[in-house]
């Protein structure tokens, strides 16, 4: 799911091969997009409407062009222009959702998504479950969330991303232990995955077992070493663990690294002799 340089080189070797070919310039452009590789995208988008504007793939492109510019009305209007030429491409529909969760419209998100499961003849569309599943995440509503994911991953297992996401689910909908083992497939699938491990840190001190915890956080550190609210959720930990002065340094490393939550950390540096209760460590 996250593989977007090799999937980058095999799009392009498909173009080469079938220069003329339309299908598959929708998920280059995705790709491009999320390499943020700007001019290429444009290139990209000029050359397909030049070679073909009755495709709905080449007003794809475009759309996906200025969305990376965070132009996102004008990135609906060339989706809409897409479905209006063929209003069976599933692609466009759920790039409008994307657009639309990006200016929090989330009625709006979730009609497109629901549009593209529709409108998905293959039923090989995960995109739009994990779409709706994201909204309904962050709406709180956990099991419509789970659901969702989890029809994603069913028809995409082979991906380290949703499987974090479905164990999120499952820990927010009270089941620490099944999103424990989710999340287990997550680092089958891909060991780097550093969001999966810094939900299981999170998992495990829920559980009350902190020392298995920092080992997790520990590794997050070293893959994402300048990401503040790791060594923040580090510092609780140790702070649970009876160890004050390494979860001071821990504080004082966040604090540096992200000034502007200056509030927060201070709150748990003055509060670090003061007896533990339980916080959240996710809570940055």
């Amino acid at each position: 799911m996250a593989d977007y340089q090799n999937s980058k080189r095999a799009l392009e070797t498909m173009q080469r091969v079938e220069p003329h070919r339309m299908k598959g310039l929708e998920v280059l452009s995705t790709t491009l997009w999320h390499l943020k590789k700007e001019v290429e995208l444009s290139d990209l988008a000029q050359r397909a409407v030049d070679f073909d504007r009755m495709a709905p793939e080449s007003w794809c492109v475009v759309g996906n062009c200025f969305s990376l510019q965070k132009e996102h009305e004008t990135a609906l209007t060339f989706f809409r222009r897409s479905i209006q030429v063929d209003s069976s491409f599933t692609y466009s529909y759920t790039l409008s959702g994307h657009e639309y969760v990006s200016n929090e419209d989330f009625d709006k998100a979730v009609s497109c998504y629901r549009d593209a499961i529709r409108t998905d003849g293959c039923g090989r569309h995960y995109n739009a479950w994990y779409g709706l599943g994201a909204i309904y995440f962050r709406q709180e509503k956990y099991d419509l969330a789970e659901y969702h994911f989890q029809k994603a991953l069913t028809i995409n297992p082979q991906s380290s991303v949703l499987h974090c996401h479905l164990g999120m689910a499952q820990y927010a909908n009270g089941k620490p232990y099944e999103a424990l083992d989710t999340l287990e497939g997550a680092f089958q699938l891909d060991p780097h995955n550093a969001q999966a491990r810094y939900q299981r840190a999170t998992i495990l001190m829920s559980l009350n077992r902190p020392q298995q915890a920092l080992l997790e956080f520990e590794k997050v550190r070293d893959a994402a070493p300048r990401e503040a609210s790791v060594h923040f959720a580090m510092g609780r930990v140790l702070k649970r663990l009876g160890r004050p002065e390494q979860a001071m340094r821990c504080f004082l490393t966040a604090l540096d690294l992200d000034p502007k939550d200056n509030n927060l950390i201070k709150s748990a540096m003055d509060r670090l002799d003061e007896p533990d209760i339980e916080e959240d460590v996710s809570a940055f």
